[in-house]
């Protein structure tokens, strides 16, 4: 019962938050108190992401065609805010390390510059030419007619989903993993909320379609970043953005782009492999596009939790390096991926059971819920694997070594992934589930190598 308590309490302390120094505090404690509000924080986006395709399935295959081939080309957007994100989580931790938290406000700054002005070149370029891009990814002309708004408004709205991300990069940085989770909160559940509002309408107000899920999408992030702008220049953390924070550093600058390349690559190459992939199972109509769509929403739902887990890898890493306690830094990262592989082993054996039953929520479509039924089976198979990858990938991004996942990424998801699906997609004509079983076996080998390098230890002494 003490014990049961004891927990209880712990739970309680994580979700409302407190700013402790983790290079000090019981590595497993530490593990705990990052956990949860991040694993908080990525089931509302896990959850938002099932919801939004549960309400854009009602509105028929092309509908969910349009959002699968959407996002497949804004992850490469995404990739780019991932990417100052992983900069900003190794800079600021480095620094919290190290107590040098003014230095900590001043990258703050810079972050939020580059991250605005990439955004703004790359929505602008996107809101253009919207149907250009989704004819590119092979849309039939039902998408095409019925998509294209909804494609404008969610690359119209990239800013904030852009800075959503590289903010709370930013807070788990510094260890505050409890505000990232709190704006996630906010903009998922706002997003959540007015989904079926916006595409279906209320009374006397006409629903917008598909295109009321871009809006509620760009309104309810647009309000997450609203209140993580608050908490960086509020002055009640230690992160905070001050008056003479305010001035473009080069140098700083110049570090933020070194460690964002390799995020950035990391992010580009898994996001351009994920692009030929939605493309090579466009092949098969907009059927095999929704139930591979639906298939991977439902597998995030469970992704999203073990990447929260594992990012409490990086701010550990990270903030243990800053302090000169490597040894400390690498225990936490082979603790982190052993609670990774529990969770994903369990999930594995939940979507082996209930697939079937899964799938035929989203959609009553019976080709498209075969889909996204044997996708579930097919790539579950290689989670046991992927948990202890991504943590290991968390760890080099915590230590401010980038390079080192995106030349993994280059070699297993470039040179491996994209031709093996084509070979067994097309040529064995295996069609969709020649990629499920590609992401199984890829993802599953990615991980075992990203163990291998982390063993050899090179991470420990990146500087930044």
């Amino acid at each position: 019962m003490k014990k049961l308590l004891s927990i209880y309490r712990m739970i309680l302390l994580a979700i409302r938050g407190s700013e402790q120094d983790f290079t000090k505090l019981p590595i497993k404690t530490g593990i705990f108190l990052l956990a949860i509000p991040m694993i908080l924080e990525m089931v509302m986006e896990s959850l938002f992401a099932v919801v939004d395709i549960f309400f854009v399935g009602k509105l028929g295959e092309h509908a969910v065609a349009t959002v699968g081939l959407t996002e497949a080309v804004l992850t490469l957007i995404y990739s780019l805010g991932v990417g100052i994100s992983m900069a900003g989580t190794a800079l600021v931790a480095r620094r919290f390390g190290e107590k040098k938290f003014k230095q900590a406000g001043t990258l703050a700054f810079q972050l939020l510059l580059v991250g605005i002005l990439v955004s703004l070149a790359l929505g602008i370029a996107g809101f253009l030419y919207a149907g250009k891009i989704l004819q590119l990814m092979g849309a039939e002309m039902e998408v095409l007619e019925t998509g294209t708004s909804y494609t404008k408004v969610i690359f119209a709205g990239n800013t904030a989903v852009m800075l959503l991300f590289l903010i709370n990069g930013v807070f788990r940085g510094a260890g505050s993993a409890h505000l990232a989770m709190r704006a996630l909160w906010i903009s998922n559940g706002l997003n959540i909320f007015l989904d079926p509002l916006l595409i279906f309408g209320l009374g006397p107000l006409e629903g917008l379609g598909l295109t009321g899920a871009a809006w509620a999408t760009t309104i309810g992030r647009s309000l997450g970043v609203v209140y993580q702008l608050y908490h960086l220049f509020n002055g009640k953390h230690r992160l905070v953005i001050r008056a003479d924070n305010l001035m473009v550093r080069w140098e700083t600058l110049k570090k933020i782009i070194q460690i964002s390349l390799g995020g950035m690559g990391q992010f580009l190459v898994d996001s351009a492999a994920w692009i030929v992939l939605t493309r090579i199972a466009s092949e098969f109509g907009s059927a095999a596009v929704a139930g591979y769509t639906i298939a991977f929403r439902i597998l995030l739902f469970s992704l999203m939790p073990a990447w929260g887990l594992s990012a409490a890898a990086a701010t550990l890493v990270g903030q243990n390096l800053g302090a000169g306690k490597a040894f400390r830094a690498e225990i936490a990262t082979y603790l982190t991926a052993r609670y990774n592989f529990i969770f994903l082993a369990s999930v594995t054996l939940f979507y082996l059971l209930f697939a079937d039953y899964l799938a035929g929520i989203f959609s009553q479509d019976a080709a498209v819920r075969s889909i996204a039924a044997v996708g579930l089976k097919v790539t579950v198979l290689g989670y046991v694997f992927y948990a202890v990858g991504m943590v290991m990938v968390q760890a080099f991004n915590g230590a401010g070594d980038t390079k080192t996942p995106a030349y993994i990424n280059v070699g297993v998801f470039w040179l491996l992934e994209i031709p093996l699906a084509y070979y067994l997609a097309i040529v064995l004509d295996l069609n969709t589930m020649g990629i499920f079983i590609t992401i199984a076996f890829c993802h599953s080998l990615h991980a075992m190598i990203a163990l291998w390098f982390f063993r050899k230890g090179y991470w420990k002494f990146v500087k930044t």
